[in-house]
């Protein structure tokens, strides 16, 4: 059996950057276990599957480890590839998915993405062993709730020139953790390293920013912000918060389209 794919380069308007996204359009849904294969086959940080659901669409994301419950960039470059290939009359797309209904329309030359707010804890003292792994010791360390059943934590530092710095012994961290600074020429900056979904660093990290975006906020005492995760590719995310959720934006490059075997 043959099914179509597409490679978008997310929260980025140019190819080679941001974080490339898989999205597989299905006429239904596979086994768990072939979408999880083609996801191992693919080895991007995120292949996202979608099914028809009347107007709008169900969407799965995978990791070439793990189904996840969230993913910005994959959701990102799927909102891309329906508004602008599949479907380019439309001005507007609703997803159903594991963390409820998100939302993917125009914003003028980007994309925006209506998320759910994912606040971090109170400041905790770090684990000896977390910081040992970064190598590298973080001016407040907060909790974030559990995903994916793995725990998160969110590491702020001073500056960053700190957090570009980060080498990470990624095997030892044991979290999968954020990593932030107030920005040079942005807002703020962040990397995601997420061994425990199977990725050692994403590139652009949507879902984080439902984390960094309310933080930031109170930081910084604005609702509006924009930030840049300075991985090796890099990316750009715009962020506003209302309410309980988190408008995010961003751009994405077109760079692949082909169909791939699947054994039935």
């Amino acid at each position: 059996m043959q099914i179509p794919i597409y490679q978008i380069d997310a929260f980025t308007d140019v190819p080679f950057y941001g974080n490339p996204a898989a999205v597989c359009p299905l006429d239904a849904w596979l086994a768990d276990d072939i979408l999880q294969a083609i996801a191992m086959e693919n080895n991007l940080s995120e292949t996202a599957f979608i099914v028809a659901k009347g107007d709008d669409f169900h969407l799965r994301w995978f990791t070439p480890a793990i189904e996840v419950d969230l993913c910005g960039h994959a959701t990102l470059a799927t909102g891309h590839l329906i508004l602008n290939r599949l479907s380019p009359e439309r001005d507007r797309v609703g997803f159903e998915t594991r963390s409820g209904t998100l939302q993917v329309w125009r914003a003028g030359d980007r994309l925006a993405m209506d998320f759910p707010v994912l606040a971090p804890g109170a400041p905790m003292a770090p684990d000896p062993a977390l910081l040992s792994a970064m190598g590298a010791t973080p001016q407040d360390c907060l909790p974030i709730s559990e995903m994916h059943g793995a725990p998160y934590v969110l590491l702020v530092f001073e500056s960053e020139a700190q957090v570009a710095a980060l080498t990470p012994a990624i095997s030892a961290l044991g979290a999968n953790v954020i990593a932030t600074a107030p920005g040079d020429k942005v807002d703020f900056v962040s990397r995601f390293f997420a061994p425990m979904s199977g990725i050692d660093e994403d590139p652009v990290t949507g879902s984080a920013h439902c984390t960094l975006a309310p933080y930031w906020a109170g930081c910084l005492e604005k609702s509006e912000l924009v930030a840049r995760q300075i991985s090796a590719r890099g990316g750009d995310v715009g962020c506003r918060l209302e309410g309980d959720r988190v408008i995010l934006t961003g751009c994405c490059a077109f760079y692949m389209e082909g169909r791939i075997e699947v054994p039935v």
